[in-house]
């Protein structure tokens, strides 16, 4: 292995930009910043959502933001700041270094993720089953 997961993690924390739970939660407020979940749907589906978040796969997140792919998806042209998350934050520090490598701004991530939010009190959108 000539670069493990820690050294990627260092490089991308490195030249991106975080934001804690509550700095995001703040951010989210604002019509010109989106806050985009890049989790797999079945942890969607077990843990709930954060509110007004915009679901985009880590898996189709390049084709999704890219304006030449047949997968592109309109809001990544929106000019607005994106502010990724994943369930603890690796998936999205990478996600966010690539897609800010790929030529998207401004971009950020929440440190410690969506555990890190749940964890904060902030508002989430439980699945049905788990609802009331």
């Amino acid at each position: 292995m000539k670069r493990g997961y820690k050294a990627l993690l260092d490089e991308a924390n490195a030249a991106i930009e975080a934001v804690s739970p509550a700095e995001a939660s703040q951010l989210a407020g604002d019509d010109d910043v989106v806050l985009v979940d890049i989790r797999d749907i079945r942890e969607l589906q077990r843990e709930g959502r954060v509110p007004g978040a915009v679901h985009a796969p880590r898996g189709m997140l390049e084709f999704w933001v890219d304006p030449e792919s047949p997968y592109h998806r309109d809001v990544f042209a929106s000019g607005k700041t994106f502010i990724f998350f994943c369930a603890a934050g690796w998936r999205s520090a990478l996600a966010t270094k690539t897609v800010q490598d790929m030529g998207l701004t401004p971009v950020k991530h929440i440190e410690g993720g969506f555990g890190a939010w749940r964890e904060a009190g902030l508002p989430i959108d439980l699945p049905s089953e788990k609802a009331g």
